[in-house]
């Protein structure tokens, strides 16, 4: 028998050591860079949305409502009957400086309203539309300066908390 040998083929080399390092050094590269970029995409999308968040208009305070006593006045009469208004107001303010100013001159503004409202006639104040011209009225009735050279008193609305005609 004869036997014939062949060529034997080199085993291939194993990568050595260095190139090993040199691959997993790379592979981390790209890992952290990958991870670096997902971070930035993030980070990037909520920037936009915390700087239209702080660019946001903060909400208006919290209105102060000053409630006035009730009163009752006599109403002017053509018809020869006696008619009267009994009418409780709120006011709607910005702040407590304007309630203190308020409270420091209140007779005055008593005054003020009790004068407007002995002048009016039953008859206008009877339709919705009268009585949102009664509150234009009073509100600028009481936001006039109650002493020259004073600012005015800054009222933002006057409501009505009980308004009946007789």
């Amino acid at each position: 028998m004869a036997t014939t040998t062949a060529p034997q083929q080199a085993a291939p080399a194993s990568p050595g050591p260095m190139k090993r390092i040199i691959l997993i050094v790379v592979i981390a590269l790209i890992a952290a860079g990958a991870a670096g970029a997902g971070v930035w995409f993030f980070m990037a999308k909520r920037a936009p949305a915390a700087a239209s968040a702080a660019a946001a208009p903060t909400p208006p305070a919290v209105p102060l409502f000053f409630p006035l006593e009730s009163m009752t006045v006599n109403l002017q009469s053509d018809d020869g009957q006696q008619h009267f208004l009994r009418i409780g107001l709120t006011l709607k303010l910005g702040d407590t400086a304007t309630q203190q100013a308020l409270t420091e001159h209140m007779p005055e503004v008593r005054s003020r309203i009790l004068l407007a409202l002995s002048n009016k006639h039953p008859e206008d104040l009877a339709p919705l539309e009268g009585k949102r011209a009664l509150a234009t009225e009073l509100k600028t009735l009481i936001t006039e300066p109650t002493d020259k050279g004073v600012a005015p008193i800054r009222v933002q609305d006057v409501l009505f908390t009980e308004f009946v005609v007789q």
